[in-house]
């Protein structure tokens, strides 16, 4: 009878702990991910939708199947005509880093022209459209407002509409998740470039239902021509899931995005790029690792634990940077280890991260301007961050002010999900 018992143990261990499991990447998945379809894999199957068309395809590297073709690729193979190929921040190839221009070249492969959108407005990206019949747009977004990827799609969308072109957005998963809305919701006279749109910081939405948003609400609202625009949606895909759950391959959307979990944090630690600290560019770990050669890895580490926030642990770290802030010094700070997605809030996370920087070290701590303008005001939207934090209010008080217009904001894009919720609040 033991031998059954202890048999029987050991196989409720083995089940418990095959469901649940850690990758190297940092990414995590529990039980068997699903087979979620992608706006590309939907339209390989059904090809002669571009047939006898002229495509330029605005893309990077994470546009792939799930057995690692390029979008490129795949559609020639397919035969479908792409003449033009097009690239976002960092490039057609992902290689360049944050706001560096990359340049248009002819790829040696294809003898296809490779050409950056990234810095261009829309005016200046209608003759770059010359020759094109249809843009069809399939890029790896992140969830966050300030990731500039849909600001690119948003500007080639005015373009095409201006040229009189369609424009398709071939739909991928949002990596964090569809269900939750957080942080604040930018105001339009702090647009810019990491934020054209009054949406919120983590705003919970595909790019293919942005698009649709940024289409029948915004671009109307600044007397701009509609897109004449298609979303060939995905398969299979719910909001309450994360990356992992799709069963899809992850590639790092461009350099500084190397793992699902980074751009789980990212919504939140992506504000300290506003601050004098480092995020971590020029380690392997952008925006887990955070500090500055002014502060007490051990200090901050414990001031953070103190405030028992949800899902998150941090622990004591060093590092050197190899470029950015601080390249070559040693800094000290914190690694955000995440470990409870789900109830993990990045935005809150981000800002106590701040908060208790700026109580330990107050005559250290400085804001990052770009010429006469704070960076934070950029990221997040408005000046109020910076002005609440500065007068002493608490972070988990500026967060709280926030609820109103996320509600608002959830009925709004209500209107826009091609994957409505089910049984879950947004």
């Amino acid at each position: 009878m033991w031998k059954r018992w202890l048999a029987m143990g050991f196989l409720a261990f083995v089940m418990i702990f095959s469901s649940v499991s850690h990758h190297a990447d940092g990414s995590r998945h529990v039980g068997k991910p699903a087979k979620v379809k992608t706006g590309l894999e939907i339209l390989l199957e059904h090809p002669d939708r571009l047939k006898g068309k002229k495509v330029g395809l605005i893309t990077n590297p994470t546009a792939i199947t799930r057995d690692y073709r390029h979008a490129l690729d795949a559609m020639l193979e397919a035969g479908i005509q792409v003449v033009k190929v097009y690239g976002p921040e960092h490039g057609v190839r992902g290689t360049e880093q944050a706001g560096d221009e990359p340049g248009s070249f002819e790829d040696p492969r294809t003898g296809l022209p490779f050409i950056n959108l990234y810095g261009k407005q829309p005016g200046e990206m209608v003759p770059l459209f010359d020759g094109v019949d249809v843009l069809v747009f399939d890029i790896q977004d992140v969830g966050t407002r300030f990731y500039t990827y849909i600001y690119t799609m948003a500007y080639a969308m005015e373009a095409a509409a201006e040229a009189g072109k369609p424009f398709i957005v071939l739909d991928r998963p949002n990596p964090i998740g569809g269900v939750k809305v957080e942080g604040p919701v930018l105001d339009p006279a702090y647009r810019s470039f990491v934020g054209l749109y009054p949406i919120p910081q983590r705003h919970g939405m595909t790019v293919g239902e942005l698009a649709r948003l940024f289409n029948e609400e915004f671009f109307p609202q600044e007397g701009k021509k509609k897109a004449d625009l298609t979303v060939i949606a995905m398969k299979g895909w719910k909001r309450n899931q994360l990356y992992e759950d799709t069963g899809l391959p992850w590639v790092i959307p461009s350099p500084n995005m190397p793992t699902t979990d980074t751009a789980l944090v990212y919504p939140g630690t992506g504000m300290i790029e506003g601050t004098n600290l480092s995020e971590g560019r020029g380690t392997t770990r952008p925006f887990e690792l955070l500090g500055a050669p002014y502060i007490k890895g051990w200090e901050l580490a414990e001031a953070l634990n103190k405030e028992n926030l949800p899902g998150v642990s941090f622990r004591e770290a060093y590092f050197n940077p190899t470029f950015s802030k601080y390249a070559g010094e040693t800094v000290g700070g914190v690694q955000v280890h995440l470990e409870d997605p789900e109830r993990f809030s990045p935005i809150l996370t981000g800002l106590v991260i701040i908060e208790k920087v700026k109580q330990l070290y107050p005559e250290d701590f400085a804001w990052r301007k770009d010429g006469n303008e704070y960076w934070i005001d950029k990221l997040t939207g408005s000046d109020r961050v910076r002005k609440k934090l500065d007068a002493g209010v608490s972070a988990r008080k500026i967060a709280e002010e926030w609820e109103g217009e996320l509600k608002d904001f959830r009925k709004l894009r209500a209107r826009y999900l091609l994957y409505p919720p089910k049984g879950h609040k947004q």
